[in-house]
């Protein structure tokens, strides 16, 4: 049996959707499983024996209509029995047209639903606390009927190399042992989903005036000075417990150095993800336009707790769309104080970790 997964998007969502080829090697576990997503989403794959061969959907299949023929009759040839589209936008309709896979899935979406065998409702509203995101995603494993116990948690591997290196660094700028390490997703993907800086060194201050910890700062070097201003807002007691220069050079090493620390605080996004995939307790700071149901993964009070305006001021978001919350995103932020979620922060450290004060 030869299937393909589709997900051409960030990496938060190629993690998620990799749920699908790791149940599916379970159903299936003689088949071949091809995922097609970008190549900048790939470190999050390595050493997942569930997926055969990772296909790349590089610009030019999206500048060139020439490119992206020659892809869609390169996945023809290759005579997919099942095909599940996890992306569904018109690039994939497009390979998935092409494909003449024997069996195709996807969302249910008017004026293309020809193009699927199998069209799966788009569910509006989580049943459990694995949250839409996960929902979704092996939704579209229910045509399938499989025959066995479905995990939802999505999966990183990393090799002992990797967190040998992880430790070496650990090592190199003196991080000490003996006491527990926080990650801080210190900036989100963009602006309006980045809370206020002055904010988040609030927040920083709080975790190191309530525990006794070492704490790492998760940013890019092109965010550098947007970092250095969070770092200069903090207390000086809070600095000297961050370690601002240790980082990862690429993906995979921020993935082993993530493997190091003990939970993840601060803004959604990709490392949030990584760090769930990697087992660890999560604190999540929702932008307002975001949809927590859809990315509040695992939530269970107690290792995954996120927060969001519309939990302590659900007047300000009432009867707004999503487009005009995205559009007054910045301004609704400067609501969304931490003194709203100071104590649900608290609670969290203390159920994480062990060294609180």
């Amino acid at each position: 049996m030869k299937i393909l997964v589709i997900q051409q998007k960030m990496i938060g969502d190629v993690l998620i959707s990799s749920i699908i080829c790791n149940n599916l090697r379970k159903a299936y576990p003689n088949s071949q499983i091809d995922y097609l997503v970008y190549a900048s989403t790939t470190p999050v794959l390595q050493g997942n024996l569930n997926i055969d061969n990772i296909i790349i959907f590089e610009e030019k299949h999206r500048k060139s209509k020439k490119e992206l023929l020659k892809l869609g009759l390169q996945i023809r040839a290759e005579k997919y029995d099942l095909l599940i589209d996890a992306y569904s936008k018109l690039e994939s309709w497009i390979l998935v047209y092409l494909s003449n896979a024997k069996q195709r899935i996807s969302y249910e979406k008017l004026g293309r639903n020809f193009l699927y065998t199998n069209n799966i409702p788009f569910e509006l509203a989580p049943k459990t606390n694995l949250g839409l995101a996960i929902e979704r995603r092996l939704s579209l494993l229910n045509p399938l009927e499989l025959s066995i116990t479905i995990d939802p948690i999505p999966k990183l591997f990393v090799s002992e190399d990797e967190n040998k290196e992880a430790l070496l660094l650990f090592k190199k700028h003196h991080v000490k042992n003996g006491r527990k390490t926080v990650m801080i997703s210190l900036l989100g993907s963009e602006k309006l989903k980045t809370y206020p800086l002055d904010y988040m060194a609030k927040v920083i201050d709080c975790i190191a005036d309530h525990t006794d910890v070492n704490i790492l700062f998760n940013y890019f070097p092109k965010q550098i000075e947007e970092a250095k201003a969070i770092l200069n807002s903090c207390k000086a007691r809070t600095k000297e417990k961050v370690y601002f220069d240790l980082l990862g050079a690429d993906l995979r090493k921020f993935i082993a150095i993530m493997n190091q620390c003990d939970l993840i605080i601060g803004n959604d996004g990709g490392a949030i993800n990584m760090a769930k995939a990697l087992q660890k307790p999560s604190f999540i700071i929702f932008s307002p336009w975001i949809e927590k149901k859809i990315w509040a993964t695992f939530e269970d009070g107690l290792h995954h707790v996120s927060v969001h305006l519309n939990d302590y001021e659900p007047e300000i978001l009432a009867n707004k769309a999503e487009k005009e919350l995205k559009k007054e995103a910045l301004s609704l932020y400067k609501h969304f104080k931490p003194s709203s979620f100071e104590n649900k922060l608290k609670t969290f450290l203390s159920n994480n970790l062990l060294s609180t004060k």
